[in-house]
């Protein structure tokens, strides 16, 4: 069963990308008493993800957090490692939150789990977007492709904030 609107989020522990280095953050931390925007990618480089999603929400960057947005953050089913550089070279470090769903185990528990073995991939996350509000989900856009970037893109979540 996959998280809904209404849903409050599970608790997890996630690795973050800091520039002090990785540190474990939990989803209370990240969530509590604030408006975040989280979204999810199937992998960090891989096409969709770093030619459209992601730069997405780099361009909106501004116009997201002007409506009253306290975060923006990508989490992505890889490892820290990965993670880190990505952060880097998209630009987006020290202005998202890069979180490190190594395991996927949170991913799992939101049921937003895929299985994409066929492209060499393993289990990785679907392509959503979501506004958070003190844990509580307000608003939740999944895409039906892993390869499409349009209903969980930083322009449609835009229109709904």
């Amino acid at each position: 069963m996959s998280i809904s609107i209404g849903d409050k989020l599970p608790e997890f522990t996630l690795k973050e990308t800091a520039p002090e280095g990785m540190k474990e953050v939990t989803i209370s931390e990240i969530f509590s008493g604030k408006k975040v925007v989280l979204f999810a990618v199937p992998g960090a480089y891989t096409p969709t993800c770093t030619q459209n999603h992601m730069p997405g929400y780099l361009k909106n960057y501004d116009a997201i957090k002007a409506k009253g947005v306290d975060d923006i953050a990508v989490v992505a089913v890889n490892d820290a490692f990965v993670m880190d550089a990505w952060a880097k070279s998209t630009g987006g470090a020290g202005k998202m939150r890069f979180l490190v769903d190594w395991d996927a185990a949170f991913t799992k528990a939101l049921g937003m789990e895929m299985d994409l073995s066929g492209g060499t991939l393993g289990i990785r996350s679907k392509r959503y977007s979501m506004i958070v509000e003190d844990g509580k989900v307000t608003r939740l856009n999944i895409e039906d492709s892993p390869s499409e970037a349009v209903t969980s893109g930083a322009e449609a979540l835009l229109e709904q904030l």
